[in-house]
């Protein structure tokens, strides 16, 4: 039996999925590692101490960012010398700007946001205007990443939930580095798993972005090579998208029309096998973001 392609949205909250079940077994693994290092009765005492010296008798900090380092190993450079390498894995349990974008990326789009404004740039800073910032202001500030006195402090954003959702108390400053919990290599491979899951959504959501980027691409290609405006109504109609001649670049009207209403939307297929709802699902999509540019 042929088994058909997932989509781009499918493979997106297949990422979510495996992520989310892999970060229940990771607290309940990270929550073991720790406290075979930092036993429960070694807590409770420097909390006891705490509560008796104050700051002399100990510190404690409630963490969910964990360093994990694996076996010593020996590694032999270019030269021929050999040296002990510790490799180490940084996991962390919290919500970070970036990964609650994709991870929450229907979420923000629901709110009138847009999740893309920093994929949207690839790494060009200098591409940042000011409807740049303006965005990012209101994203994070929907996300938890970026608060004011103004808040309603009584709802916990994403962000809050993520940090209240996963904490242990840890023997040590607030600084995440300072503590280095050692684990067989079995154990920092599962860890390296999760980080790696981790990094999948965020991918996922780049790729999403790119896909549906590239669709856009096309049509504004096909937008710009046609010579009348009804030529494009044509194409908006089949699509069941409004269309007004706004929306077209008045300097491209002498260009040659190398597409047509009754083929331009052909490039909207996909490599993926899609559905027909999908598929226009995609393609009114696109001329909507084209609307809301112009």
């Amino acid at each position: 039996m042929t088994q058909k392609r997932l989509t781009l949205n499918t493979e997106k909250r297949k990422a979510i999925a495996d992520y989310n079940t892999a970060r229940t077994k990771m607290k309940v693994l990270a929550e073991t590692v720790v406290r075979h290092h930092q036993p429960q009765e070694d807590v409770d005492t420097i909390r006891s101490m705490i509560a008796k010296y104050n700051s002399s008798g100990g510190e404690l900090y409630k963490d969910n960012c964990f360093y994990f380092t694996a076996p010593p190993r020996n590694e032999t450079d270019s030269d021929g010398h050999t040296r002990e390498v510790v490799d180490e894995e940084h996991v962390k349990f919290d919500l970070e700007d970036e990964f609650a974008r994709s991870y929450y990326r229907d979420e923000i789009k629901a709110k009138g946001l847009n999740p893309d404004f920093r994929v949207a740039i690839n790494g060009n800073y200098d591409k940042r205007s000011p409807s740049y910032y303006t965005m990012e202001s209101q994203v994070n500030k929907f996300t938890g990443h970026e608060t004011s006195s103004n808040d309603n402090k009584t709802e916990l954003s994403y962000r809050d939930e993520w940090e209240k959702d996963f904490q242990l108390t840890t023997i040590g400053s607030s600084y995440c580095h300072s503590r280095m919990f050692a684990v067989d290599q079995e154990t920092f491979e599962m860890f390296k798993m999760y980080n790696s899951l981790r990094e999948q959504v965020i991918m996922a959501h780049q790729q999403l972005y790119e896909h549906v980027n590239s669709k856009m691409q096309k049509l504004t290609l096909g937008l710009k090579s046609y010579r009348y405006f009804d030529q494009a109504k044509s194409l908006a109609d089949k699509l069941g998208v409004a269309l007004n001649e706004g929306i077209l670049n008045e300097s491209s009207s002498m260009a040659l029309s190398v597409y047509s209403p009754e083929n331009l939307a052909d490039l909207l297929t996909d490599k993926v096998e899609q559905t027909r709802e999908e598929k226009i699902a995609i393609a009114r999509s696109i001329m909507q973001q084209q609307q809301s540019v112009n």
